[in-house]
Formats: structure tokens, sequence, C-alpha cells
């Protein structure tokens, strides 16, 4: 009995740390916020209750209209940029399909080590009138006055963040594919060259049926990035020019500590916390259909 008592104890004075430590920094912040959705404070004074005016507010708001619409674009280059071609850059590397491999992975890897902010910089650098990418554009068409304004485009200024996003992260689903595929057999592989199978038809009918657990987690840590992502745009871009390359988090952000609407802000909070579940939801529902487990 005293042996069973302890043991529990034991356990006990493992986990409470951790469980303390979980309910101060994830489970009240959010249950806060989701308190704070129905009121209007500036974070001093009086809190007024305001019911689901926050929320009727939002699903008119344009500016949140274009940043659900920009964190839309940004899941799918998420999902069916980063993770595809992390999976294939993984695979050649397996495969040994590249000389000085090394070598590649490190390039490839390098992006996802470098912060963020100092990221933005550089591909603003490269984006700028002054900048590569500009610079190549006039040599080609011979247009000495050529400026770069795709980023006042409404529609399409959020698409340089997709590539610099896809540049950056795909190292990181690149590696944990490459973990997982060094842990298959080679006897698999060549039992399927035996029978004749070609490169494409293995990676298709055999690599990627066997990888599906590891690319629905992948597809969760895409999502969930995805909707928090706040530190290379905030840098970048700041959410603008007029809001052309806003998200929920950055106008959550400057709703909240720039324009001091704390009700509005964890309104949207909890609307991003939404999303993300809803989107992990469908995704697993999902692997159910096709039997990934």
């Amino acid at each position: 009995m005293r042996y069973n008592m302890s043991k529990k104890i034991s356990y006990f004075s493992f986990i409470m740390p951790a469980f303390i430590i979980y309910i101060s920094v994830i489970i009240f912040p959010v249950i806060f916020s989701f308190v704070l959705g129905f009121t209007q404070w500036k974070g001093y004074g009086e809190m007024k209750f305001v019911g689901m005016d926050n929320y009727i507010r939002m699903f008119k708001d344009p500016v949140f209209h274009i940043g659900f619409r920009n964190n839309i674009m940004i899941v799918l280059v998420s999902v069916f940029g980063q993770i595809p071609l992390g999976m294939l850059l993984a695979y050649m590397l397996y495969r040994k399909m590249v000389k000085q491999a090394n070598v590649f992975e490190v390039l490839i890897f390098l992006p996802i080590t470098i912060s963020s902010v100092i990221i933005a910089q550089l591909w603003n650098r490269v984006f700028s009138p002054v900048g590569i990418i500009p610079a190549i554009v006039r040599s080609i068409t011979g247009n000495s006055e050529y400026v770069m304004t795709i980023f006042e485009n409404k529609n399409l200024a959020i698409v340089p963040i997709m590539f610099v996003l896809l540049w950056q992260h795909t190292s990181l689903y690149m590696v944990i594919f490459l973990a997982n595929l060094q842990r298959i057999p080679n006897s698999v592989i060549e039992a399927a060259q035996l029978e004749g199978a070609r490169e494409g038809q293995i990676f298709v009918k055999i690599i990627m049926p066997m990888l599906g657990y590891v690319i629905f987690i992948n597809s969760i840590l895409a999502i969930s990035g995805s909707f928090k992502s706040f530190d290379l745009i905030y840098s970048m871009t700041g959410g603008g020019p007029a809001h052309y390359t806003e998200v929920i988090a950055v106008y959550m952000y400057n709703t909240t500590f720039v324009h001091q609407n704390y009700g509005y802000g964890s309104a949207l909070s909890i609307i991003i916390i939404l999303f993300i579940v809803i989107s992990i939801s469908l995704t697993r529902a999902v692997t159910r259909a096709f039997k990934v487990e």
C-alpha cells in the first residue's frame, strides 16, 4: 500500500510542474482571451461587456477578410508546396540522386536556421527597386526604368511572402521525411526494382504510402504554423501596404497592442485557434478516409 502511494506521489511530483506551466501559459491565456472577446477593453480602466459585437464586427471587417484570404493562401502553399517539395528533396537525398549530398543538404537546410527577421530584411533588399529581381527584369526587357510593383497589387502582394515562406520552411519537412526514409529497409526498394518498378513508381506506390502518417503530422505542423505566421510578415511588410499582406496574426497584434483594443484582438485570437482546430480536424478526417495510419 505504501509502495503504491509513494509511486503515485512520485508520478505527480514529476507531472505537476509541467502541468502547472501548461495551465499557466496555454490554458489560462486561452480562457482569458475567450472572456475578453466579449468585452471592450483598452488594457486599463473599465471592462465593458459587448456580447457578440466583436465577432459580428469581425465578419464585416474587410481587413479581416484580406487576412483570412492570405492565411488560406499560406496554408495552401505550405501543405501543397513545402511538404511535397520537402518529400521530393528528401527522396533525392535518400536515393543518392545528388552529387555532394552533404553540401546540398546543408544549403537546403540553411534558411530554417536563420532568424526570420534577417530573412525578411534580406528578401526586402532582393525585391526592392535596387534589388536583384528588378535588376534582372531590367536587363532582360531593356527597360531601365522598371520598378517592381507587385506589393501594390491587392491580389498579388502576398505572393513574394509565400515564395519566401516556401524557401525558408521546406527544409524542415525535408529533414523529417529524410529521417523517416532512413528507417525503411533497403530490401523493400530492392524487391521493387527486381520486379521492374521504375523510380517514379517506387516513389508513388511504395514510399508515399509508407510515409502516410508522416505526411499527416507534417500537414498539422504546416497548418498550425501558417495560421500563426507572424514574425516574417511583420518584419518584411508589417502587413502593408494598405493591409494587402495582412494575416490574422499580424492584424491581431496591431489591433491589440498598437490600437489597444484588447476585446477585438482577443476575439481574433480565438478565431485563429478555431481555424487551426477545424483545419487539423479536417486533415485528420481525410487521413482516416484514405486509411492513412
